[in-house]
């Protein structure tokens, strides 16, 4: 077929295909990782490695112990649409693989230079082959081990439009790390690793997760830690259409991230909404408000009644009977809940459970005997009362009756201090008259405090006319009344309280001298390899809000002190909560760190609503909040106080 100069319909070059086919494929270092992961399990590994540098800009390896390729076979890996998977269009409907469309390869050999190692067990030596931006540089002759050794490098080399866009080494490991589980979750007979090399930090290889063989609950445990293992409830539901199976987490460890919610369908990981609505309906107003529960629901079903073919990173599948297994699931969620609900689970292996004996039918108790002697009269005086049985030697009455002791008392007072009652009077009213002065310096040392130069002016609440007092009183055990020159000021203890230690942490941090207070016990706290990752990034940030925090290796730390002021929070909850906080990947580690970091402090230090405060404590809480520059708003931009003016209150009574 011959094409005229004037038309305009040609075909592309392979070179240009394949950079466009990997603009859909490959859209970050992640998405190699995933393509590589994936074509180890379907060629049978039992264990692959992932080693990464620098987010997987300089390197991506993938070392598996699957069956391996021959010579043909490596080259023609390479090549777009070549596939070991599908033969036919019908194959598509009864796919068992991970990968079948046969253009990650070619995709990524497209962008980055790639070098391939790989051997059969029947092959004496292996084959090593080159490509860099499509082209072959090198095919030889290699000793090496059975299976792949894939290493991507420069990812993006030839497309520098594409690597500008990368994002930081902390978001783009992120998304590896994300693709990375989603394989390791629904494979738990598979021993995975995972490394991870920063060359601008340190030389060092840190070993990111490392998940030998275990059962499915294991392998969770181990990605997310032991903390875990007790939130965890069995759902288990086989039906014709599909068999589900899983875990779901309880309902009072639902939380506001929603990072620990995986589905997946026949070994491969996929986006639900509509199921993830069964799931939540499932707790039916056990959750509060905007929190989700952790789930991680296995589907095994026909390939038929499935397209995975409907997304190109096969994540979004396609049911043919979507509403009944949207039933199924939500059935065998509830059915999971109500078995924890009906029968809690006891652990025997606490030490602080009371023993209980077993019971013996043969087993008789002796009934009390109590000896009383009815003869006995306490007013016989100068008798001996009878000895009780249950007594050591008797009971004697004193030889003095109660007119004798009373008749000693009346006259012979110097046993007692004497009491002028005049002189006690003016003694109750001197300190009356003392108190009263030290509430009347107190207030006026308050009043001078508020309108002091110290006191800040920005909002025309607290000029002259609104001046806060010292009368003040709790509502409800969550608001603080007080009245100002201009009506009634109402503020929320918690949020106020936030402001406060929002600021006072911040200061602390800038200014490098938090104060630690040890603990007489050091807190154990069991961390994943990707919160220690992100704890070792903010662990000196932590030590200037006042937390002294070691490492004991194996994934746990040692918390031994904390910040002076706040020595009774719940540290575990803080660091969890803190390390969530902080997971966003694009957060700016040394700008906006520092106040993630002081805000989550804040929260759980900050007096909590419902709690009893007194008089003095709600009158620091004004003082200290209205001496702040930031009094209207907390940090995240929440309101503290309204305040309700005499016109409106005037308004109101009309």
């Amino acid at each position: 077929m011959f094409q005229d100069m004037n038309d305009i319909i040609h075909v592309l070059p392979d070179t240009v295909a394949n950079q466009i086919a990997a603009g859909e494929v490959i859209q970050r270092p992640s998405s190699v990782v995933k393509e590589l992961v994936e074509n180890s399990i379907d060629a049978g590994a039992k264990h692959i490695q992932v080693i990464i540098k620098d987010a997987g800009r300089t390197l991506i390896q993938v070392i598996d112990d699957g069956k391996g390729m021959s010579e043909t076979d490596a080259r023609l890996a390479f090549e777009r649409h070549a596939t070991s998977k599908l033969k036919t269009a019908e194959d598509l409907f009864t796919l068992a693989t991970m990968g079948f469309r046969g253009e990650a390869l070619a995709s990524i050999a497209s962008v980055a230079q790639v070098e391939l190692r790989t051997r059969r067990a029947e092959d004496e030596v292996g084959t090593c082959i080159n490509i860099a931006g499509c082209q072959v540089e090198s095919q030889d002759p290699v000793s090496c081990p059975v299976g792949c050794n894939f290493s991507v490098k420069n990812l993006f080399f030839n497309v520098p439009a594409r690597r500008k866009f990368l994002k930081s080494n902390k978001a783009e490991f992120s998304h590896i790390e994300q693709d990375f589980l989603r394989i390791a979750l629904v494979y738990p007979d598979i021993h995975f690793e995972l490394r991870h090399t920063v060359t601008s930090l340190h030389p060092e290889e840190v070993v990111c997760y490392n998940l030998p063989l275990a059962g499915l609950r294991e392998r969770i445990v181990a990605v997310f830690g032991k903390q875990i293992n007790t939130s965890l409830l069995s759902v288990a539901a086989d039906s014709s259409m599909a068999k589900i199976y899983g875990f779901v987490g309880k309902p009072e460890d639902a939380n506001r991230q929603r990072t620990k919610q995986y589905f997946f369908v026949n070994g491969r990981f996929m986006k639900h909404p509509y199921f993830h609505k069964a799931v939540v309906q499932a707790y039916d107003r056990m959750l509060q408000d905007g929190t989700s529960p952790d789930y991680f629901l296995y589907f095994e079903m026909d390939p038929e009644c499935i397209d995975v073919n409907i997304h190109p990173t096969k994540t979004e599948i396609k049911f043919e009977n979507e509403s009944e297994i949207w039933k199924i699931l939500m059935a065998s969620v509830k059915e999971a809940l109500g078995r924890f609900s009906v029968v809690p689970s006891i652990d025997f292996d606490n030490d602080s459970m009371l023993e209980i004996p077993p019971y013996k039918n043969d087993l008789t108790a002796d009934e009390p005997i109590i000896n009383v002697d009815p003869s006995y009269n306490p007013f016989n005086v100068g008798k001996t009362a009878p000895s009780h049985s249950s007594g050591t030697g008797g009971y004697k009455r004193p030889k003095e009756d109660w007119e004798q002791l009373y008749a000693g008392f009346e006259n012979d007072k110097s046993g007692f201090p004497s009491v002028d009652m005049a002189s006690d009077e003016h003694v109750f009213s001197s300190r009356l008259s003392s108190d009263e002065e030290e509430e009347s310096s107190a207030s006026s040392d308050f009043e001078s405090m508020v309108t002091s130069s110290q006191m800040p002016m920005q909002s025309t609440l607290f000029q002259d006319d609104a001046k806060p007092t010292t009368f003040c009183f709790q509502l409800r055990n969550k608001y603080i009344l007080t009245t100002v020159r201009s009506g009634l000021m109402c503020i929320d203890q918690h949020r106020a309280h936030v402001r406060i230690l929002f600021d006072q942490y911040l200061t602390n941090f800038k200014e490098k001298r938090g104060v630690a207070q040890k603990l007489v016990f050091p807190i154990l706290i069991d961390l994943t390899p990707s919160e220690m990752s992100i704890l070792e990034e903010v662990k000196d940030d932590l030590h200037y809000l006042g937390f002294d925090i070691s490492d004991m290796g194996n994934s746990t730390v040692a918390v031994n002190g904390v910040p002076a002021t706040d020595s009774n929070i719940d540290v575990k909850e803080f660091i969890y909560k803190m390390l969530n906080s902080v997971h966003d990947p694009n957060i700016d580690v040394k700008g906006e760190m520092a106040e993630r970091l002081a805000l989550s402090l804040a929260h759980v230090a900050a007096i909590p609503s419902g709690k009893v405060l007194h008089k003095d404590e709600m009158e620091s809480i004004i003082s200290r909040l209205f001496s702040n520059a930031n009094h209207e708003y907390t940090p995240d931009n929440k309101k503290i106080f309204v305040l309700l003016q005499e016109t409106d209150l005037e308004k109101m009574f009309r």
